[in-house]
């Protein structure tokens, strides 16, 4: 690798060529600040919080794009970069809706850091302001332009990694915005509802939509039983926000506080994961077998069905008619549970606690109803749940240990690993090669599908068969995925598709970091960890495996793709408008 010599605030350092200022001033742990700057997604030196003096420049430039050179001279603490850095943000706050006190993201706010950084005590320019109506039509997302900061970065997200394309900058001037064209509503649009702009926004300007009040009420409504599900990924990234450490696996802690919040009884939704491989490997093996339609698609992402029934229509027939498995939780808790318990299905109030705000769209779509009811009443985030506990002054960090309820309490480690990109695929995969082959496979672990790459291929031969599977996280990679596929260059049996980056553990639902640890720290990779530990650490790490799945079927549902699992577990999608979104 190429290295230059260059010096910071007098500082004598060898970096890579390819580095830009901000890069080598962060591996020398000299601070620059930043608020537009997002690695590999919005690099573009909007903001100008980072401005630098370089020698030799006629003007102070942006840190995060200038490039280091042989000999380059830079000050990152000069006079005039310390006042030019106060002015610029002087200049964002003075126009700035400063409800910082019942702001959702108070403490948790990147622009609100660098205030207190800066030493910033008063605001020396009255901005020119619009009040902006509030955009909170989304069954999921609420958009606030009135605390926007103009970064662009939910832009670069939806628009270049995403590949939706929903928002962008309008007008010009002091009437620049950032929303959607015509500044319609983004339940107007072809938006997907993924959450990755919530993900990348600074301050408060996008949210998800709160459903907590619905649950604070169900929980004092003593006619109802309410019950909670939580998906794998909620249980490695809940601790960030107490304070811990990323990948930080807090299931008893997690357990411990919902009972505290008085639910009923506390499930895993990992049980109906198993419960999905069941349906969806029944499906894969009776598609090859009988010549249905392949490519068989994963269903288990709402924000990817979303995106493919706007965008890719004519693989709707590919897709899983499997729910996802917290839908299908929901159906079988009205049902069968229900019929065990003695409740009246109309009396279960199903919570999911999810790492998708997705999920909040998907709860709401009328094919979501088995048993007349919703199968899922309310959908709670990740960082909703967290609001919760600290609501209730719940001492996460110290209660005792807990575990998940009975009859529905007990996963397999297929199922945990759902919360990662390649999880769905590997966990069908343990169980699908031992149907197939009729033997059993002790290694179950099917490294090729693992990992952060955009998209993954794997050949599997099992019973004679060589079976072709990708995996593509991101919708931008399921973009280049189909593409390739509708040109006729690629061909598979099996595809795993997730919409966010990463799966489930980097859902537009989890805990929100800043830029400063989301730019430099791979939050997909190390919350993944957690989940394949986790995954290792259990006894049955097959979904066939699970007793309380064999059960269900012998007792409930019959057999695996029968006509009762068929009515409570699957589903259909259809072909929504791409522009303006059908309602």
């Amino acid at each position: 690798m190429e290295m230059v010599n260059i010096t910071i605030d007098s500082r004598k350092l060898q970096v890579p060529a390819n580095y830009t200022i901000l890069e080598a001033a962060r591996e020398a742990n000299i601070a620059i600040p930043t608020l537009c700057f997002l690695k590999e997604i919005n690099e573009i030196g909007a903001c100008r919080m980072c401005v630098v003096e370089v020698k030799g420049a006629r003007s102070l430039q942006a840190a995060c794009v200038y490039p280091v050179s042989e000999g380059l001279e830079i000050y990152t603490q000069s006079p005039s970069v310390r006042e030019a850095r106060k002015v610029t943000l002087e200049l964002i706050l003075s126009n700035h809706d400063k409800k910082c006190l019942t702001c959702v993201r108070s403490r948790n706010c990147e622009l609100q850091r660098l205030a207190e950084d800066l030493n910033i005590k008063d605001i020396r320019f009255e901005g020119e302001s619009y009040d902006y109506s509030l955009d909170e039509l989304s069954p999921s997302i609420v958009r606030d332009p009135n605390k926007c900061v103009l970064c662009r970065r939910c832009v670069s997200m939806c628009k270049n990694v995403q590949t939706v394309s929903v928002i962008d900058t309008n007008e010009r001037g002091f009437k620049t915005i950032v929303s959607s064209a015509f500044n319609k509503s983004l339940n107007e649009v072809p938006c997907v509802m993924c959450g990755q702009c919530i993900n990348v926004c600074p301050v408060g300007a996008l949210r998800e939509k709160d459903g907590t009040e619905m649950v604070w009420d169900a929980l004092a409504n003593p006619d109802l039983h309410v019950v909670v599900q939580t998906a794998p990924a909620v249980r490695v990234a809940l601790g960030e926000e107490f304070g811990m450490p990323i990948g930080s696996r807090v299931t008893s802690n997690m357990v411990a506080s919902l009972r505290r919040l008085g639910f009923d009884k506390v499930f895993d939704t990992d049980t109906a994961a198993d419960l999905t491989i069941m349906e969806e490997g029944t499906e894969l093996i009776n598609r090859i077998k009988n010549g249905g339609k392949l490519p068989l698609i994963t269903s288990c992402s709402p924000g990817w069905i979303k995106f493919c029934e706007h965008n890719y229509p004519e693989f709707l027939d590919n897709l899983s008619s499997c729910k996802s498995p917290h839908e299908m939780f929901g159906a079988v808790l009205k049902s069968y549970y229900a019929e065990k318990m003695g409740i009246d299905p109309s009396k279960v109030f199903v919570v999911s606690i999810m790492p998708c705000t997705a999920k909040k769209f998907e709860a709401q779509r009328p094919e979501m109803a088995a048993t007349g009811h919703p199968d899922v009443d309310v959908v709670l985030t990740t960082r909703e749940l967290a609001k919760m506990i600290k609501e209730a002054g719940i001492d996460f960090k110290d209660l005792p240990q807990r575990q998940f309820d009975d009859p529905m309490g007990e996963a397999t480690g297929a199922a945990v690993i759902f919360g990662a990109t390649g999880g769905v695929m590997e966990a069908a995969l343990r169980t699908v090669a031992e149907v197939l082959s009729g033997e059993s496979i002790e290694n179950v672990e099917y490294n090729q599908v693992r990992g952060v790459e955009g998209i993954k291929e794997a050949t599997i031969e099992v019973a004679g068969l060589t079976l072709k599977a990708a995996v593509a996280h991101g919708l931008g990679n399921a973009r280049k995925l189909l593409d390739r596929i509708k040109a006729g260059e690629a061909e598979y049996h099996f595809i795993e598709i997730m919409a966010c980056p990463g799966g489930c553990v980097n859902g537009g639902g989890q805990p929100i970091q800043p830029s400063d640890v989301r730019s430099w720290i791979d939050l997909r990779t190390e919350r993944a960890k957690a989940i394949y530990e986790e995954d290792r650490d259990l006894p049955i790490r097959k979904s066939h495996e699970n007793p309380k799945i064999k059960a269900l079927y012998s007792e409930f549902l019959g057999e695996p793709g029968g006509h009762k699992a068929h009515k409570l577990l699957h589903t259909h999608y259809k072909q929504r408008e791409n522009y303006p979104l059908d309602k």
